[in-house]
């Protein structure tokens, strides 16, 4: 049977990406990103749905990223997504679904008006999403991050 792990998301930084580096030295940045939804509801008036989302980008990209972007900064994500499980400090068993980027790209700063386009410098300092040279960019396996 076929499976699909894909996520491709837009949407805006609710805080500065918090740039670390685990234990053998792989970098890895953490976003917060707000995807926001417009729709109408059944009395015709529009209603906004908001969901918060925690991106993992790892390696050169996480490097990069972490100087362009502040919060409330536009991105886009391509990624997979991941379970996280871990066991609170009280013994129960917790778990959350994390976002690890693939690649990701900064498509607007907060407030200059000004958006990036593929041929713009910003965003050629990423590599496209069909790099064959991503080893850098995926988290090993056997590295956990440092939090």
């Amino acid at each position: 049977m076929a499976s699909l792990n894909k996520v491709l998301l837009i949407g805006n930084l609710t805080r500065d990406p918090e740039l670390r580096y685990t234990p053998s030295g792989s970098p890895v940045t953490q976003l917060r990103l707000a995807v926001n939804r417009r729709y109408r509801d059944r009395d015709n008036n529009w209603r906004d749905d908001t969901v918060f989302l925690d991106v993992e980008v790892w390696g050169r990209q996480a490097e990069q990223l972490s100087g362009q972007l502040h919060k409330g900064s536009t991105v886009f994500v391509d990624g997979r997504l991941k379970m996280d499980e871990w066991t609170s400090k009280d013994g129960t068993h917790r778990s959350k679904l994390v976002v690890v980027a693939i690649w990701a790209a900064l498509l607007s700063q907060p407030g200059s008006g000004k958006t990036y386009s593929s041929d713009d410098d910003q965003a050629q300092d990423s590599p496209p999403a069909d790099s064959t040279d991503n080893d850098d960019m995926v988290p090993p396996e056997d590295d956990e991050p440092p939090f």
